[in-house]
């Protein structure tokens, strides 16, 4: 069955530099037209980071697929008239810089919608565009040590370091977080004619993702009358998140025979079907738990029968047992032995590298009963400006040959 793309007819005029370009990339995975407008130079993301793939950073192939490009000098008047023409018959505007970059060209919002009232322009930054942190310079590591995800490292000579392994929580859920706010605005200037502007933060972002640890602190700021911890624990305030799940017992990683699993029975139906699957209702009429939500915090002593238990299953048996006897029991892995597991493969085929450049994920995205959209590779510094001064807005071979002339592609 095919179909168009579900965002088939959607054209966005990304400015962006770095990874908050990521912001359209949910849109071009969908098939809406995404044209990236680069200085002349282009955006250095091409050199940013490891690895470099042929001469070209996994960020950028990953950040700008599906996208077109093309240069600008929007210092020159026929630089800035051109992206005003672009402007002029797109959905939106996304301005993935520091705020006000596009003000400062002549290019700003109420510049704009006088253009387009549709015009759903949005910028995405490190800090926003308000408050005391407004204009100070970042890069996305700073927005989760600033919402409080990141602990500082110390190694053995005692420097404090970047911890090896971190979420990188902002500077993904930022765009993601963007797209979504992006496509609501888009939809209601279809419905409505209005169009808006907006900003998003990745340090706010950051911050929102990890809610429930933020929240929870400030709810135990009340009065232990007014909130307590699970019936479970006794009403112990326990940490909130995974902080409180240190001295779980129930809810916990166990080695495997030859790797790890995550072991989650903390509702008590789950504790008892464990048990009797592997032959030790002993150990659930012992310790038998709450209803819901008891981890059997603290209990060293069940923990090391556990422990044995586990050990004697490989990974891939200890999975084969969740789904026979109804026990939740997740694999443990890293970042570079996920992609080896059947459930991931099944549902995250890698596109290969002839397509993309770099083997690169999927959006996870399913339309049943429609083909997957396969994006095009990112595109190289202007690759696309004749084409897009073509197709987008019509013009002749030769007034683009004028203006290349005159300097307005840089």
């Amino acid at each position: 069955m095919s179909s168009s793309p579900l965002l088939a007819g959607v054209r966005i005029i990304e400015s962006s530099l770095l990874g908050p370009g990521q912001i359209s990339t949910f849109f071009s995975d969908l098939g809406a037209d995404v044209i990236k407008v680069e200085p002349p130079q282009g955006d250095y993301i091409r050199q940013m980071t490891w690895p470099i793939i042929n001469g070209v950073s996994l960020l950028h192939l990953h950040t700008h697929r599906g996208k077109r490009s093309i240069t600008l000098d929007l210092k020159t008047d026929e630089g800035t008239k051109i992206y005003k023409e672009l402007v002029s018959g797109a959905d939106a505007v996304v301005e993935a810089m520091r705020p006000g970059t596009l003000s400062k060209l002549g290019l700003g919002y109420e510049v704009l919608k006088e253009l387009n009232p549709k015009l759903v322009f949005c910028t995405l930054s490190g800090y926003g565009s308000t408050g005391p942190y407004q204009n100070m310079p970042s890069h996305g590591i700073a927005y989760d040590t600033w919402a409080g995800l990141i602990a500082p490292a110390v190694d053995e000579e005692g420097f404090t370091r970047i911890p090896r392994d971190m979420p990188n929580v902002g500077i993904n859920v930022g765009p993601m977080l963007g797209a979504f706010a992006l496509l609501a605005g888009i939809t209601r200037a279809r419905e409505t004619g209005m169009g808006c502007q907006m900003e998003l933060a990745q340090s706010d972002a950051a911050a929102y993702m990890d809610w429930y640890r933020i929240e929870t602190w400030r709810a135990y700021e009340r009065s232990e009358d007014e909130v307590t911890g699970n019936a479970s624990d006794n009403y112990e305030r326990r940490p909130p998140g995974l902080a409180g799940m240190w001295e779980g017992v129930r809810y916990q990683i166990y080695a495997s025979s030859d790797s790890h699993v995550l072991f989650m029975a903390s509702e008590q139906a789950f504790w008892k079907n464990f048990c009797d699957g592997v032959g030790r209702l002993d150990l659930f009429e012992k310790w038998p738990g709450s209803k819901y939500a008891d981890h059997a915090k603290g209990n060293t002593e069940l923990q090391k029968e556990l422990q044995g238990i586990f050990s004697e299953k490989t990974s891939k048996e200890w999975l084969e047992f969740s789904e026979d006897h109804n026990t939740p029991i997740a694999p443990v892995y890293d970042a570079k032995t996920a992609p080896d597991d059947p459930q991931f493969q099944h549902r995250l085929p890698f596109f290969p590298v002839d397509t993309l450049g770099a083997e690169q994920l999927p959006l996870p995205v399913n339309v049943i009963g429609e083909e997957q959209i396969v994006p095009s590779m990112a595109p190289t510094v202007g690759e696309h400006t004749e084409q897009v001064l073509s197709d987008v807005l019509g013009y002749k071979d030769s007034k683009i040959q004028e203006l290349r002339e005159s300097g307005a592609f840089g």
